[in-house]
């Protein structure tokens, strides 16, 4: 289906569905400044193949998704300068958009960013995620997950301008955080990159979404009253968001499975596609027993 847009909560929500119509809903949430074509179109494929009706969207200020208002600074986000929006606010927008397919319940599967939002959905409204999975994510305790300072100076550097030069600095940064135990797909990513500059780049917006994640409290209390199948994927590898916060989230969800993937890093390389889409059919199977 083409990319469809919604006014979901007062905010343009750009989304498009991948698969049968019939199948169960699967919910796909990007990370920070990711929008929804980060996740590959082959990998979305492969899940339709297992059954799922594929939903994947741009965040709020991401994308094709509506561009929010505010300045903001990481230095008042550890203040306790109030954001212009919450974690809160970008789960509500997810329930929204179910609200607006028609959809009761599904399966979400959120990466870095997208995986503290997918949380907090099922946190904030619990019937709406029957299962959950938190991919190189973690919990909103400042003691856990935390980024090499080496790559968080890398990442908050000059912005590139222009496609090309956008396009190389991808590159450099997915070099930077990717997984070294796996081989960087040069023509992959630099396909991406140029797709991702023509559907637009909001930097500003991508500082609000990176204050939303300072701003936001704890969820460890929160997860552990969870009460659905779950599953959490770390890279040991991660420069971006370590694996200690892969690790946070797996003990507070109940019964959750945790995967720790040698070699991988903050990023989705193919040869990790399996591990990936065979989890989260794996966890969608498990919502029957615990119902």
């Amino acid at each position: 289906m083409a990319e469809q847009s919604a006014d979901i909560n007062g905010v343009r929500i750009c989304y498009e569905t991948i698969g049968d119509p019939c199948g169960q809903p699967l919910l796909l949430v990007m990370g920070l400044g990711g929008p929804m074509i980060w996740w590959d179109d082959d990998l979305c494929g492969l899940l339709a193949d297992r059954g799922f009706h594929v939903i994947r969207f741009d965040n709020r200020d991401c994308g094709r998704s509506q561009a929010m208002s505010g300045r903001v600074s990481l230095i008042g986000s550890f203040l306790w300068q109030p954001p212009p929006y919450s974690l809160d606010d970008m789960a509500d927008d997810a329930a929204g958009l179910l609200d607006h397919l028609g959809i009761e319940a599904a399966h979400v599967t959120g990466v870095s960013l997208g995986g503290m939002i997918a949380q907090t959905l099922a946190i904030r409204h619990p019937a709406r995620v029957r299962s959950l999975v938190s991919v190189m994510s973690t919990t909103g305790d400042k003691l856990v997950g935390w980024p090499h300072p080496r790559v968080l100076s890398s990442l908050l550097g000059k912005p590139p301008k222009g496609r090309d030069a956008y396009v190389e600095a991808v590159l450099s940064t997915f070099r930077l955080i990717g997984s070294p135990g796996f081989t960087f797909d040069e023509d992959r990513m630099r396909t991406r990159a140029a797709r991702t500059f023509d559907r637009g780049i909001n930097r500003a917006g991508t500082m609000r979404q990176l204050v939303a994640i300072t701003s936001a409290a704890n969820r460890t209390s929160q997860l552990r009253r969870l009460r659905i199948p779950a599953l959490v994927i770390h890279g040991k590898a991660d420069p971006l968001v370590h694996v200690s916060g892969g690790k946070a989230t797996a003990r507070a969800i109940p019964g959750a499975e945790l995967i720790l993937v040698p070699g991988m890093g903050h990023d989705l390389p193919r040869a990790v596609w399996p591990t990936l889409v065979d989890g989260i059919d794996r966890t969608a199977q498990r919502v029957s027993s615990h119902t």
